[in-house]
């Protein structure tokens, strides 16, 4: 066993013994486990401070990435089209009613029954055709009354006329005196104003016994039969001494030729001229097309609809058109192309007036005041405020403001101009907003390159 085995060995047998026998031991252990305790905190501490800034630089990119979507949330995508120039023509299309070139109603001018009618619905007719004849006997019996009134009227006037031929012979003589003279002369000429008006009793009676007959007014076709075999007619308006009600029997209309009536906005009356066209579009004809011809105009607007009614012709040799048929009556008339139209959906409705939304060089909008002239349905003419040059706003929000910046880009998913108005984006093509999604860049993407961009 060596000394310092002993020593060892020693110390263990003698705790109380001097320590200058633990001399022996590695005195740098404690200092290199002190150093390596402080490295590891020195480390621990930096890992600490970086994993604080780590998350202090992503916390303020983060807020950095955050304010610069919502700077772009906050500028609205707008997108610009230019105003396109008018049409070279205008059409309109406006309802309809076809009525017949002459239309009567045909009432009986005697009471009495109807014994037979002759003519049924749709039964062409030529003037002066038997429709239907009324059995009257109460006017027969009057019309032999007065032939019979006339009868003794003319026998009065026979022997008054005798009787003063006798007295006048009598005149300046003893035997009569003038005044029996001219009593006698005077009773004559009564007695024959008297047979003048039994004739015309007569006459009248006469020329109702022919309204026993019904006859068509004009050529044409019967349109209704509102009476049978059997029925009471009353006289409308033939008899004087006739009472109650009277009702139509029959309708004739002459449809050789139509009458068109539709009413126009006051908008559109300066089209209403001679050699005005318009094309028909009946249902019951849908690979059928009609021409119809101006005729002429009411001169004067309806108070409350501020239309004017309108009438055109239509020939109808065939007869396909019938009286009472709706129709679609189509305009077409030159326009002015050198005045601008915009689509309706680019107009402001402000208290100012009309207005529209104008993209500056610098990103902002201008409200921009308009004068608008006709509408074209879809599309509004502007008479002054706008060039042809300016960069519209399609579809503005009604909250935008002037002088507000937005940001243009060529299209929007589910919104596209119509053809005539060309998109008026950035040059070169705008890029994709920063906010936009994964998923909604190819939307933006397929818009823009719908428009052409």
């Amino acid at each position: 066993m060596t000394g310092s085995q002993k020593a060892s060995s020693g110390s263990h047998d003698y705790p109380g013994s001097h320590p200058s026998v633990i001399l022996d031991r590695d005195p740098i252990g404690p200092l290199r486990n002190k150093a390596r305790g402080r490295l590891l905190t020195v480390i621990g501490v930096l890992i600490v401070v970086v994993l604080v800034a780590w998350g202090i630089v992503g916390r303020r990119n983060h807020l950095a990435d955050l304010r610069d979507v919502a700077n772009e949330e906050a500028v609205p995508d707008v997108q610009v089209i230019a105003p396109a120039p008018g049409p070279q023509t205008r059409s309109l299309s406006l309802p309809g009613t076809i009525k017949a070139w002459y239309s009567a109603p045909i009432y009986a001018q005697v009471s009495g029954y109807v014994r037979l009618w002759y003519k049924d619905y749709g039964a062409p007719v030529k003037a002066g055709d038997l429709l239907a004849t009324i059995e009257a006997p109460g006017l027969d019996e009057q019309f032999e009354t007065a032939k019979a009134n006339l009868a003794v009227a003319q026998a009065k006037y026979k022997l008054a006329a005798v009787t003063a031929k006798r007295w006048k012979a009598l005149s300046g003589t003893q035997a009569v005196s003038q005044q029996e003279v001219d009593v006698q002369a005077a009773s004559a000429e009564s007695q024959a104003a008297q047979v003048q008006a039994a004739q015309h009793e007569v006459a009248r009676y006469q020329a109702l016994e022919q309204f026993k007959r019904v006859v068509a007014p004009f050529d044409g076709v019967v349109t209704s039969r509102n009476t049978d075999v059997g029925a009471y007619v009353n006289a409308a308006g033939g008899d004087a001494s006739s009472r109650g009600g009277s009702s139509e029997l029959f309708s004739v209309a002459d449809i050789h030729e139509m009458r068109v009536f539709v009413s126009v906005p006051q908008d559109y009356s300066a089209m209403l001229k001679p050699g005005l066209t318009a094309t028909l579009s009946l249902s019951q004809f849908p690979d059928r097309q009609f021409k119809a011809a101006f005729e002429t105009t009411a001169n004067a607007f309806n108070a409350q609809t501020r239309t004017v009614v309108t009438e055109l012709t239509v020939d109808n040799p065939d007869h396909a058109i019938w009286p009472g048929t709706y129709t679609d009556v189509h305009f077409t008339t030159s326009a002015d192309q050198n005045v601008l139209i915009v689509p309706e959906q680019s107009l402001l409705f402000r208290a100012q007036g009309m207005q529209v939304a104008l993209a500056g060089p610098d990103g902002k909008v201008h409200l921009q005041d308009v004068k608008l002239g006709l509408n074209l349905g879809q599309t509004v003419q502007v008479l002054s405020g706008l060039k042809a040059t300016d960069r519209l706003v399609n579809n503005p929000s009604a909250g935008l403001l002037d002088g507000e910046a937005v940001h243009v880009v060529p299209g929007a998913p589910g919104i596209a101009p119509a053809p005539e108005f060309k998109p008026s984006g950035q040059a070169g093509g705008a890029s994709l907003p920063k906010h936009l999604t994964s998923a909604q860049r190819p939307e933006v993407e397929a818009a823009r390159a719908g428009t052409g961009e």
